[in-house]
């Protein structure tokens, strides 16, 4: 069909913004008057990547569905498709004459931004212009010389964007049928968050209202921060609200709440400054999804035998022997959740204690985590790994973790529940009970559970000298050199004006 004889649209493409309201590009495509076609691609690429699972696809289907229902009464819905991200286009602007394509910055894998360049190069080719709008506060190609907290601040109390929704036309192709392969996301699992902006808005509420004053007490309990945490963190990541909607709402309730609760309302405010920080990380250096910040850590010594395998197989599934570590992973795989300190202590333990590469244990941590996000996802891994050089080594203690911070044993309880009827004394480490203390309690390590896959004490001696020896050498400092040039000292120079 002749380009003249073709309907003129603005195609809106989303990713991870799945939300109507503060969205930039939505909102300027409306605007320009002409049609929209409103599309979201589960893309062969994503669905075969080995980060992701049903439980990510399932959440932003759920997505889909309450964003679609909300069009209904524009007689409008977002276009689902299942195919390459070009072949797509190419079908669409067999129809259509497509006057721009509008979509937020990705701060994705490798593999989205290798779409990303075939995507330009075709809409290139066709003289389409592609109009991207920047990701929270995180900059793509940031200036060397930079004030991150004034920008960040400016972006964040930026009015929200609203689409002017009686401008709105929406066009979709003919005979449109919503891909079939995303039937399989249709079934639905309580144990995990339900995705969508209305789930969002209400988890929202509920924290800000009345969860998040248990906050600071509960963040580092495995069972308690899964109420007193706020629980966005999907929410985010999949873009049901926007990190500026979260921070005007916590703005607004910050002088309503009591004093009591301020405190910890302040501590979850910092904690969104962390989330654009580690996502601009990823998009200054996006090579940390598959080499270390530092480069000297290519050399580290990580183990290579027969049985690294087998070992991260025990740990996917929640059998290392180790309770706290098999409760949250079992946690994990249930229902896509764990707090922030057991999420740094599972990736001590590998890492450090069973001194295996942190890759493949990234694979296996964001194929769990519900609210897996690659730009926050990446430096947090390798900064709780050690393989920046800059930041603090934690070496985390599971047995110590789980005496503090599930000092009931109730965690443990919920999620291993063949060592429910261990007293307290015994439930963190089964492995030290005497055996007329197992008789009595009816319980055979090795039979009714695991023994552990390591000895923790002395792994944790292994790997306190392989650490410190390891930074000591020349070229792990120089290395550490670069990454604060290019993450924080430019940023500091900057905030302090010189």
């Amino acid at each position: 069909m002749a380009s003249s004889e073709k309907q003129k649209v603005n195609l809106v493409w989303f990713k991870r913004d799945l939300r109507l309201s503060d969205h930039q590009p939505l909102a300027t495509a409306i605007a320009s008057d002409l049609p929209c076609l409103l599309i979201y691609n589960f893309e062969p690429l994503l669905l075969e990547d080995p980060h992701y699972s049903l439980r990510h696809w399932r959440f932003v289907a759920q997505s889909l569905k309450d964003i679609n229902q909300q069009l209904e009464k524009y007689k409008a819905e977002i276009a689902i498709y299942n195919q390459e991200m070009v072949t797509l286009l190419e079908m669409l602007s067999d129809e259509f004459d497509i006057a721009g394509v509008y979509s937020h910055q990705e701060i994705g894998l490798y593999n989205t931004f290798e779409r990303d360049r075939q995507v330009k190069l075709w809409l290139n080719n066709k003289a389409i212009p592609w109009h991207e709008t920047p990701l929270g506060a995180v900059i793509r190609a940031r200036p060397k010389q930079f004030d991150w907290q004034a920008h960040w601040h400016s972006v964040m109390n930026q009015p929200l964007v609203t689409p002017d929704w009686h401008n709105f036309k929406t066009v979709l192709p003919k005979n449109y049928q919503v891909a079939k392969y995303t039937e399989r996301f249709s079934e639905q699992d309580e144990k995990f968050q339900y995705g969508g902006p209305h789930a969002a808005r209400a988890c929202l509420q509920s924290f800000i209202e009345q969860r998040a004053k248990g906050y600071q007490s509960g963040i580092s309990s495995p069972s308690k921060s899964r109420e007193s945490c706020s629980r966005l963190s999907p929410y985010l990541a999949w873009g049901n609200l926007s990190l500026r909607q979260v921070y005007q709402t916590l703005k607004y309730y910050l002088a309503k709440q009591p004093l009591s609760w301020r405190r910890s309302l302040h501590a979850f405010e910092s904690r969104l400054h962390w989330h654009c920080h580690f996502m601009q990380k990823f998009e200054s250096q996006c090579g940390m999804e598959f080499s270390p910040q530092n480069p000297a850590y290519l050399h580290y010594p990580y183990r290579d035998d027969e049985l690294v395998t087998e070992h991260l197989k025990r740990f996917e599934q929640g059998q290392t022997g180790i309770p706290i570590i098999d409760a949250c992973m079992r946690c994990l795989a249930a229902t896509g959740y764990i707090n922030f300190r057991m999420r740094a202590m599972l990736v001590s333990f590998m890492t450090h204690h069973m001194n295996i590469h942190w890759h493949p244990v990234s694979l296996i941590l964001s194929r769990y985590f519900l609210d897996f996000e690659p730009g926050i996802h990446y430096p947090q891994i390798q900064m709780q790994a050690s393989v920046t050089g800059t930041n603090t080594i934690r070496l985390y203690n599971p047995i110590k973790q789980s005496e503090d911070k599930d000092v009931e044993g109730m965690f443990i309880k919920t999620w291993c529940p063949e060592l429910k009827s261990l007293p307290i004394e015994d439930l963190h480490q089964p492995w030290l009970q005497p055996p007329m203390e197992a008789l009595f309690n009816d319980f055979k390590l090795g039979e009714d559970y695991p023994e552990p896959m390591v000895d923790l004490e002395q792994a944790a001696k292994q790997a306190r000298d392989r650490l410190w020896s390891f930074r000591e050498r020349d070229d792990v400092k120089q290395g550490a050199k670069v990454v604060l040039q290019k993450h924080v000292k430019s940023l500091k120079r900057q905030r302090h004006g010189s």
